[in-house]
């Protein structure tokens, strides 16, 4: 029996050939695929970081903005009211008092008294709204039914609160942030919503503390608050973001599935009070 010899033919080289320059190309491919996938990645995450730089900038100005609105509302409060009221009382305590008659120096003390007890006021209103004092001397669950009390007794809408579990409070910087977002939320709902009435919920879940708002007025949706927060508009909006970042929390804006009302949740990381 003859032996078979395995002659190579040309077409099996050109097909290994183009077999091996096929995987080839096929792997440069791959390659250059993904070098320029890594590529589209990078400069998305890039983009991502320069819009929450960006984002961040805003809130930081925003914030600035409130604190030097806010100093200007003192000096002009404390320039304006009680310099005026200061000056007033000086009059009447002027040399020439020991040279009035008896009748006419208790009249001018007087009258200076009253100016004097009209400027601690003044000084003392300013005071309580850099800190409440039932804020500072009982907490965030009494400063906040003490708010919607007053909001509710006005007439003008239906406004009430309940604290569920506040057994552990959390700390008075905590307490002052919280409380002044609550604030800002309730005065665009004057405002803006035309509501009937507001009502606050309070409760604990896991390691976080929620605070829920809830009104039937017109309101806002998440889209909208960060569109706002994006925009040179929404200054009140923006002074919420920056709290609630030094809160290190979130919030969210939503609307109810009936569209019957509108919520806003506050989450807030529980750090008691030790």
């Amino acid at each position: 029996m003859l032996p078979i010899l395995q002659i190579n033919s040309p077409t099996s080289s050109y097909m290994m050939f183009f077999g091996t320059l096929g995987m080839l190309v096929l792997a440069f491919g791959i390659i250059a695929f993904v070098i320029l996938h890594n590529r589209k990645v990078s400069r998305f995450n890039n983009e991502l970081k320069r819009l929450e730089e960006e984002k961040q900038q805003i809130l930081l100005n925003a914030s600035i903005r409130f604190q030097e609105e806010e100093r200007n509302r003192i000096a002009a409060d404390l320039h304006d009211d009680a310099g005026p009221l200061l000056a007033t009382a000086r009059l009447y305590l002027n040399e020439n008092l020991v040279n009035q008659e008896k009748a006419q120096q208790l009249q001018s003390i007087y009258s200076a008294k009253q100016i004097i007890d009209d400027a601690i006021l003044l000084i003392r209103n300013i005071s309580h709204s850099l800190m409440p004092p039932t804020l500072k001397n009982f907490g965030l669950e009494s400063a906040v039914n003490d708010l919607f009390q007053k909001i509710s007794g006005s007439g003008t809408i239906n406004a009430s609160a309940r604290f569920h579990d506040y057994r552990v409070r959390l700390k008075v910087e905590q307490e002052l942030l919280v409380f002044r977002i609550i604030q800002e939320l309730v005065n665009n709902v004057f405002k803006h919503s035309n509501a009937g009435f507001i009502h606050l919920t309070q409760n604990n879940s896991g390691s976080n503390m929620y605070f829920r708002l809830h009104h039937d007025g017109a309101g806002i949706v998440q889209a909208d608050f960060e569109k706002l927060n994006q925009s040179a508009l929404g200054l009140g909006l923006k002074n919420i973001a920056s709290r609630i970042k030094v809160l290190k929390g979130r919030i969210f804006f939503e609307i109810d599935p009936s569209h019957t009302y509108y919520k806003v949740t506050i989450e807030v990381p529980m750090e008691p009070v030790i």
